[in-house]
């Protein structure tokens, strides 16, 4: 540092740290008061050699090496092997349960069994799982009051659907516990501890009210949308997607010049295959075209990249996807409780419905037929396909769909309807008379 640095010097002396009580000593001291070391990358703290006393370390008697060095000793061996260590305690804690737990699924995550959205979701379970139960109490030691009480905290701030899901996780992980040999029997949640019904799931369907959008509203959201969100929402309208699919949706499951998109739900791994509008068409190449330099290895390869250069996917709770849609149908004026991109998949379900083929619809949505027809069919014709998009198409646009990239005027479509007449207003309900996209 040169002698004419602006830097200020500490107002005040560190304590001194403790020196090595001799010279193989596998620990160092931290300047915050533990006992440090580095073990495959990753810094490890057993025990403390001082104590903060009103905002300032003091020293403790022996500085704690001792009971620091036993800690250590107690899982080096489990530590340096790159393994979560054994538990030494007298009983399963709740951390030590979750943390086996995690260790198993970041397993699965690393060999593509799993996906990171799963992972995230389970993390964020366990990690509730140790601030409502607490992290050293014990498994055996839970009973049907502590399961209640986490139901109900879960129940008053998610509704029937996240609580089923979450029950399900939390039973997912004592369940591990048992079956990885952690506990030796299956744990008691009590009576209290389960799913809502399905009354329950129906009355509070009926009370949130259909999830559907009408065909002037798509067009709507599609005529207020940027460049991006028109091609994601044209691909939950036309092939089912949800927010999850569009955001890691890759550029080789794409083929615009033919019109299709194959894909495997991210999720299951089901395959899914869809013939794609030439509105579709059009609006992916434009957004290919303007597509941001990517600026994260895990954006390289996908179709919708942000301004940043990052995936439209956060580990967290908010997708930027979804935030996208609501903030655009709130400024469409057509938001309400209930309703997002997520909307659009059921949208397609339900105009597709009408299409009456229901095989080729399962295809399309990447959905399991479980029938013996099912086990015994081995491919679904393209046509089949296409008359199913081609339908929805007609439904959102009121135009006979050209698969060569055009689209000319339906029958029923009135004489005075022209490219170049300004679009009426539509109702939700009334469908647009006039070419929106360009094939």
């Amino acid at each position: 540092m040169s002698s004419d640095s602006t830097r200020k010097p500490r107002s005040r002396k560190a304590v001194d740290r403790p020196k090595k009580p001799y010279p193989s000593f596998p620990l160092t001291p931290h300047p915050g008061g533990a006992w440090q070391k580095k073990i495959r990358g990753k810094i490890h703290y057993f025990g403390r050699w001082a104590h903060r006393v009103n905002g300032k370390l003091e020293r403790i008697e022996g500085d704690g090496w001792k009971e620091a060095l036993e800690l250590y000793k107690a899982v080096a061996d489990d530590l340096h092997a790159g393994r979560t260590p054994r538990v030494k305690s007298d009983g399963l804690t709740v951390a030590d349960l979750c943390n086996r737990f995690l260790t198993a699924k970041q397993r699965q995550r690393e060999a593509g069994e799993i996906s990171v959205r799963m992972f995230d979701e389970y993390k964020a379970t366990t990690d509730r799982l140790v601030s409502t139960l607490g992290k050293t109490r014990l498994v055996d030691d839970l009973a049907a009051d502590d399961f209640e009480a986490l139901r109900d905290a879960m129940a008053k701030q998610w509704g029937p659907v996240r609580l089923g899901n979450e029950i399900q996780k939390v039973r997912t992980v004592f369940k591990y516990g048992f079956e990885a040999g952690l506990i030796e029997t299956p744990v008691r949640y009590g009576p209290q501890f389960k799913k809502p019904s399905a009354s329950v799931l129906r009355r509070h369907r009926a009370k949130s009210g259909e999830r559907m959008l009408e065909a002037g509203e798509v067009c709507r959201l599609l005529s207020k949308a940027g460049t991006q969100v028109k091609a994601m929402l044209l691909l939950g309208v036309n092939a089912g997607f949800g927010n999850h699919d569009v955001a890691t949706l890759p550029l080789s499951a794409l083929d615009l010049d033919a019109g299709w998109v194959s894909y495997p739900r991210p999720k299951t791994g089901i395959p899914r295959r869809c013939p794609l509008w030439p509105e579709t068409v059009a609006a992916l190449r434009a957004a290919i075209a303007k597509r941001p330099e990517p600026r994260q290895e895990e954006a390289a390869g996908l179709v919708f990249v942000t301004t940043r250069g990052r995936p439209w996917l956060t580990r967290g709770i908010a997708n930027p996807v979804s935030v996208a849609a609501r903030d655009l149908m709130k400024t469409t004026g057509i938001h309400h409780e209930g309703i997002g991109f997520y909307t659009l998949r059921h949208v397609f379900r339900t105009v597709a419905d009408a299409a009456r083929d229901p095989v080729a619809i399962d295809l399309i949505m990447g959905h399991i037929d479980p029938s013996m027809g099912g086990y015994y069919r081995e491919r679904i014709e393209d046509e089949r396909l296409k008359a199913v998009a081609d339908h929805v198409r007609q439904w959102l646009f009121g135009k006979a769909p050209d698969y060569d990239g055009t689209t000319e005027p339906d029958s029923k479509t009135p004489e005075t309807s022209n490219p170049s007449d300004p679009p009426k207003q539509d109702t939700g309900n009334d469908r647009p008379t006039l070419r929106l996209f360009a094939g």
